[in-house]
């Protein structure tokens, strides 16, 4: 398209149900500048591509799933997009209004340093209070500096937390500067490549953006097995990326099991309505949170693991090998 001011990256694979909501609601964006939406296909077989073809306007592009790479596959499907920015999110990413995208383009248009921007997640209606918390919490910490660089190098060196401040990037919902990935495209990692381009354009002196408005609704379920393996996939990686976000010790991740089944019971007793399916949370919480932790663990000796045993404790290998 020309003129394109944005375009929209979807990368699927067996979307699901959720993925129709999601596309309309990305074509019914309300911008006074064009833009375009590019779904990127790695070998779905359900009814994901039937949906992508009901809306002409989307352009389609398949690729093998062996060819599929988190960092690898955003980068071609930014090479094969015109916008001047490319704003990324994921199947199961939900903008809550019309104005998602132009919140996004906002922030950026700022300062012309902005590299990236990230916007807020919500948690589904479906999902437990401790998970629509968490969130809620975790976002609203970007709020007290929404526009953040690398400005204390010293500090940079010594402070993990700030290192993590600043590499915070989701694209689950996020957008690129085009001029900027030109020369700084994603790294081709098998996990975190949003927060390990967050920390190329950093080091490079760029800054990164935070939009509280461009809003969308995501998280997940998951079953016990499923969040021992999110956890371990996360740490795993945070852990060969960065060097943090791990749990040396077994008796320091009971001490975390502790810790945030604590505040969780807090935050139950302290909610003002409880439903049904609150008390339903609250009865796995416990285990979930032990799944947590255990996942963090296995995580920050996953080098020491035999790799059959690290393939089987990767949710995100199943995921690309389903």
């Amino acid at each position: 398209m020309s003129n394109c001011k944005v375009s929209v990256v979807i990368p699927t694979k067996n979307a699901g149900l959720l993925f129709e909501a999601v596309l309309k609601q990305v074509l019914l964006q309300k911008t006074k500048w064009p833009f375009e939406v590019l779904v990127v296909d790695s070998g779905s077989s359900d009814s994901t591509i039937s949906v992508v073809r009901e809306n002409p306007s989307v352009r389609l592009i398949e690729i093998a799933p062996s060819e599929f790479g988190h960092g690898k596959t955003r980068n071609f499907a930014i090479e094969n997009s015109t916008g001047e920015f490319i704003v990324m999110i994921t199947q199961d990413a939900l903008p809550i209004n019309r104005d998602w995208l132009a919140e996004m383009v906002s922030a950026a248009d700022q300062d012309l340093n902005i590299a990236g921007v990230f916007g807020r997640h919500i948690a589904h209606s479906d999902a437990s209070i401790f998970c629509a918390n968490e969130l809620d919490q975790h976002f609203l910490s970007f709020l007290k500096m929404p526009i953040v660089k690398l400005d204390d190098s010293k500090r940079y060196l010594a402070d993990e937390g700030y290192r993590q401040y600043l590499y915070f990037f989701s694209d689950n919902n996020a957008l690129i500067r085009r001029s900027v990935w030109n020369k700084i495209p994603y790294p081709e990692v098998d996990f975190a490549e949003d927060q390990a381009w967050a920390r190329l354009i950093v080091e490079a002196g760029f800054h990164k953006a935070y939009a509280h408005k461009a809003v969308v609704a995501h998280s997940h379920n998951y079953g016990y097995i499923e969040r021992l393996q999110r956890s371990f996939d996360e740490t795993y990686a945070l852990q060969r990326l960065f060097g943090y976000g791990g749990v040396s010790s077994f008796i320091g991740a009971l001490r975390g099991f502790v810790a945030i089944t604590r505040r969780d019971l807090l935050l139950f007793i302290k909610a003002n309505r409880r439903s049904r399916t609150d008390w339903i949370s609250l009865m796995h919480m416990p285990i979930d949170n032990l799944m947590r932790m255990l996942g963090a663990y296995l995580g920050t000796h996953g080098n020491k693991i035999p790799i059959k045993i690290r393939i089987y404790l990767s949710r995100d290998k199943k995921l690309m090998n389903a």
